[in-house]
């Protein structure tokens, strides 16, 4: 490396994001840039480790060749720095502002000191390769004369529509809504990933020569559970076409899916008052306040609003954060995040060793903002929901019960509840940001694809990793379709493997790069 005693010579030092009351006052983006000194320096804490363990399987699933990349900024070598990232990673600027980066989970450093910000140096690069016109799009060299539709435009069939049309396929992208970007455009809040950013990456792909086609449902018109995508773009008047699955079959030399793990779980759902007004699925909640910004910046009022309300946001991860954010954001009464596992450490256990990803207390940026605010963090920990209260058919609190995980119950659950615990949290809005138990099945039970139980019981269109074959001939799947509810660097990781796999299909042979394997190369 460049600065052998680099990491015993520097402390590490985190971008810092804005100020937590200024951005809890908008939907701009929470970063900052960081002074280029101060990245090269994080830089030089890369380790000449020997053995990567940020590549490994428990750190960057698309492999990422961060110690490399990590040098050449320390040497600042931004633009060869871009091209080493640009060999395992489609989308940079989504992965280092979205994923959690399990990269610095396991990076070799973090055995005995703070791990290197792995994240930051990644976002720093690509903002940087953007601002200097170096990202540029790449259409292919020759034409194959083959077509493939993916179904799904998230970052798993974004991915694999670049890495196919740049092998020389006609590709075309299918997706429900009225923008490209699944997830990423939808799902993520503005201020975490701004939408000028994934418009930024699609229409590079535009000029490369992929196609999109927005507003088609591919599968049967059917009634659609409330907040369904589809069924949201029918009530904002967007016109949705149904296309029936087989003719894209019958149309196309290959067809991937990649349409996400869309079903919400719903842990609550036999509590009495469910029926209640004023609870939903947080992804319900996200997507319609993210189409209405862009729309009309909020001014339309087409979306589920927390203004003036009590909120009570079940469950926690990334998704609980983003609705904490945005229910601040809309001017919330009191905002409080029901947790039914216990607090984490501040420090890793010993049973969570390295190079595991730390199960330990960490605030996200919402949670900064809530304490800046409100002085005290919104999330309530062993707390599990029994009942929802109402009064005329709407939601007017959740009753809720403490629970002890040193107390299982024999033959029962893994705790039991404290009694004399029970309490009526006053609430009008509920946010259920509980996870998903897989895809809808719709589209695959019409191309009588053979189905998994990965995990859980919870169903999944059967596809061998590697391969991504379904039991239908020309037919693939990738992403959280195939693999359930993942991050976004699986789900790049599954669309780079699904259009090698596609390739090698379509041509006999194929010379995209297999998702992580090292590329042993190195810039000169």
């Amino acid at each position: 490396m460049g600065k052998p005693t680099g990491f015993k010579e520097f402390q590490r030092q985190a971008v810092p994001y804005r100020d937590a009351l200024d951005r809890a006052a908008d939907y701009l983006e929470i970063y900052t840039h960081a002074p280029e000194e101060q990245l090269k320096t994080q830089g030089a804490r890369c380790m000449d480790c020997g053995v990567p363990f940020c590549q490994s399987d428990t750190g960057c699933p698309i492999d990422n060749l961060i110690p490399e990349w990590n040098d050449l900024v320390y040497h600042g070598r931004w633009k060869d720095a871009l091209a080493r990232l640009h060999k395992t990673n489609n989308f940079p600027e989504f992965t280092g502002r979205a994923c959690p980066a399990p990269c610095e989970g396991s990076c070799v450093l973090g055995i005995t000191s703070p791990p290197v910000t792995i994240k930051n140096i990644e976002n720093a690069i690509i903002d940087k390769g953007w601002e200097m016109g170096w990202v540029v799009p790449e259409p292919p060299e020759f034409e194959s004369g083959k077509k493939v539709a993916i179904v799904g435009s998230g970052p798993a069939g974004l991915a694999a529509a670049q890495q196919l049309r740049r092998a020389g396929h006609d590709v075309t992208v299918y997706e429900r809504a009225d923008r490209i970007g699944g997830l990423c455009m939808y799902g993520i809040p503005n201020m975490k990933l701004d939408k000028g950013t994934v418009e930024r990456r699609v229409n590079q792909l535009r000029e490369e020569g992929v196609k999109f086609v927005t507003g088609v449902h591919v599968g049967k018109e059917e009634e659609f559970a409330p907040g369904h995508m589809t069924a949201i773009m029918q009530e904002r008047k967007v016109p949705v076409k149904f296309v029936d699955p087989q003719h894209l079959v019958d149309e196309f030399d290959a067809v991937l899916l990649s349409t996400g793990a869309a079903k919400p779980f719903d842990p609550t759902g036999n509590c009495p008052g469910r029926d209640l007004e004023g609870i939903h699925f947080a992804m319900d909640f996200l997507t319609r306040n993210t189409k209405s910004l862009l729309d009309s910046k909020l001014g339309d009022k087409a979306y589920l609003s927390a203004e003036g309300l009590n909120v009570i946001v079940i469950g926690g991860g990334d998704t609980g954060a983003d609705c904490i954010g945005t229910s601040l954001r809309h001017g919330a009464k009191s905002i409080a995040n029901f947790e039914v596992v216990p607090k984490p450490p501040e420090e890793r256990r010993a049973n969570n060793p390295w190079p595991q990803w730390p199960m330990v207390y960490r605030i996200d940026y919402s949670h900064a903002e809530m304490i800046a605010k409100e002085g005290e963090d919104p999330r309530k920990y062993s707390v599990l929901t029994k009942e929802y209260v109402g009064k005329d058919g709407k939601l007017t609190g959740v009753r809720t019960v403490t629970v002890d995980w040193s107390k299982p119950i024999v033959g029962g659950a893994p705790f039991s509840e404290v009694e004399g615990s029970e309490k009526v949290w006053p609430c009008e809005l509920v946010l259920l940001a509980t996870g998903f138990v897989g895809p809808e099945l719709s589209l695959a039970e019409g191309l009588n694809l053979e189905t998994q139980a990965p995990r859980g019981g919870w169903k999944t269109i059967k596809a061998e990793h590697g391969k991504f074959a379904t039991s239908v001939p020309g037919v693939f799947a990738a992403g959280d379709c195939r693999r359930g509810q993942s991050l976004v660097v699986w789900a790049i990781n599954e669309g780079r493997g699904a259009a090698r796999a596609i390739d090698e299909y379509l041509m006999g042979y194929t010379s995209l790069p297999a998702p992580g394997v090292n590329l042993p190369q190195q810039v000169v």
